[in-house]
């Protein structure tokens, strides 16, 4: 068993631990994809160390495998899929010793891993298995209950502040937001483009004792070259040219609430230095103006770049950091994100959501994907993430020729399949010690480099290896 990464979120430089131990992650099987009862994908089968049973009428079963949903802090079970082309014993199940799920299949459906049709197999984390023409189940690392956090959205639906997830990465971003939204200290959130920053800083406005006015956001790359001090400080009337108005700029606007910085690493580190005193004290200058002015306002920012790109000492001014994961680290995210995608646009194109979604079971209305085109988006190497996501499902309506998303061939030639993770037992010492001193301890660059699963696996493998310490975030 492997332990839970810390909270990310940090105050003055040192993690905020959860009040109890962390719970171990264990493997778990995620149904990712079901023709018949799309609904209940996102739901859990939790394997134990004794062999159990997983089919249709698994409560008749003595040693039963029932799916749950995992919600904050509790697991509520589900009743059995009711598929009738689903044997009464159709898996058999067992948690094994090395992050893994031994697995049997009973029935007439035949298992396909890896591509393969096989009897029985091993999973690891990130493996795909399929119930040929009825099922798909992800492995993946998941705590047994995930953390509490005061979220009351609908299971696989998007939460108050619209970020879609049931993974433990999900979870813990979330606990994270929440953290930090109920302190005043300056926030940077990182992570690549397309994981959802902007959400994340928007969440945190939210929750927090500003939320009730509205948030000032601007992505500092659209800043004019020239004009940048100007566009944050405003200026005074006349300055610098007779007749120009008298502008508050984006600091005198963010008075009272938040200010969302995004893309913060495309200023130039001169403008960088210039935000010190202001998140320091809140004193800043409009630009012609020969007195300070005081402003009541809390900053967050982001970027997609390594903390260590920024000023140092403006990177300082920002004690709380939350990252934002990409899909590899929430792959079990991607067919509720696809969901979720296909439902919006099809709000705005009618045409399409006759064609692409069920009826309404409860709530949400079901997109219709095939199994073919989700292993491919879950199989996918993600570069730009939701975004690409979402051009991918684009490309699958274009090109689909019936009322079913499917992996055409136009999907398929661009697709990028993921590069096997390397399993932790090949990954020497050194080797870390190297990647670690040739990227500054930037954990997102290592885990890349040395070809594992995510940067939850680094974080295991530091600890194996007795390095934690020498890894920064």
């Amino acid at each position: 068993m492997t332990r839970a990464p810390d909270v990310t979120a940090t105050l003055d430089g040192a993690p905020e631990r959860e009040r109890a131990e962390p719970e171990a992650l264990r493997p778990a099987l995620i149904l990712v994809w079901s023709e018949h009862e799309p609904e209940r994908v996102g739901e859990a089968l939790l394997p134990e160390r004794e062999p159990a049973f997983f089919g249709r009428d698994s409560e008749a079963l003595e040693a039963r495998a029932l799916l749950v949903r995992q919600r904050p802090g509790r697991n509520e079970p589900t009743p059995p899929l009711q598929n009738q082309f689903l044997s009464r014993r159709q898996l058999k199940l067992r948690l094994a010793d090395d992050d893994s799920v031994a697995i049997e299949g009973l029935g007439k459906r035949p298992l396909l891993v890896r591509g393969q049709e096989q009897a029985r197999s091993v999973l690891r984390p990130g493996e795909l298995v399929e119930l040929r023409g009825l099922y798909s189940f992800l492995c993946v690392l998941r705590p047994e209950r995930l953390p509490s956090a005061a979220s009351a959205h609908e299971f696989g639906a998007p939460d108050a502040d619209g970020i879609v997830g049931e993974s433990a990465a999900c979870a813990q971003l979330r606990r994270q937001i929440g953290f930090a939204a109920e302190r005043a200290a300056h926030v940077l959130i990182t992570g690549a483009s397309g994981t959802g920053k902007e959400l994340v800083a928007r969440g945190i406005h939210r929750g927090s004792s500003r939320g009730q006015r509205e948030l000032v956001a601007r992505s500092a790359a659209t800043l004019p070259p020239g004009l940048i001090d100007a566009e944050l400080f405003g200026n005074i009337v006349s300055y610098p040219n007779v007749g120009m108005p008298e502008r508050p700029g984006l600091v005198g606007q963010a008075h009272g609430t938040t200010l969302f910085l995004d893309e913060l690493g495309e200023l130039p580190h001169e403008q960088q230095a210039h935000l010190l005193r202001l998140l320091d004290s809140g004193e800043y200058q409009r630009l012609g103006d020969a007195r300070a002015r005081k402003v009541d306002l809390r900053m967050v920012a982001a970027t997609n770049r390594a903390p260590s790109e920024l000023k140092l000492d403006l990177c300082a001014r920002f004690p709380l950091r939350i990252e934002a994961p990409g899909l590899a680290e929430r792959l079990d995210d991607v067919p509720l994100l696809a969901s979720q995608l296909v439902r919006a646009i099809a709000r705005a194109d009618p045409p399409l959501a006759g064609r692409f979604l069920e009826p309404k079971t409860g709530r949400l209305a079901q997109p219709r994907f095939s199994a073919e085109l989700m292993r491919g988006l879950l199989t996918h190497e993600y570069l730009s993430h939701v975004r690409e996501l979402e051009a991918l499902l684009w490309r699958s309506m274009q090109t689909s020729p019936g009322d079913v998303l499917e992996l055409t061939r136009e999907v398929r030639l661009e697709l990028r399949e993921a590069p096997e993770p390397r399993p932790l037992s090949s990954v020497g010492v050194e080797e870390v010690r190297a990647s670690l001193l040739r990227h500054g301890g930037v954990k997102d660059k290592v885990w890349r480099e040395l070809g594992l699963s995510s940067r939850h696996a680094l974080h295991r493998l530091l600890k194996k290896l007795g390095i934690e310490g020498d890894a920064a975030d």
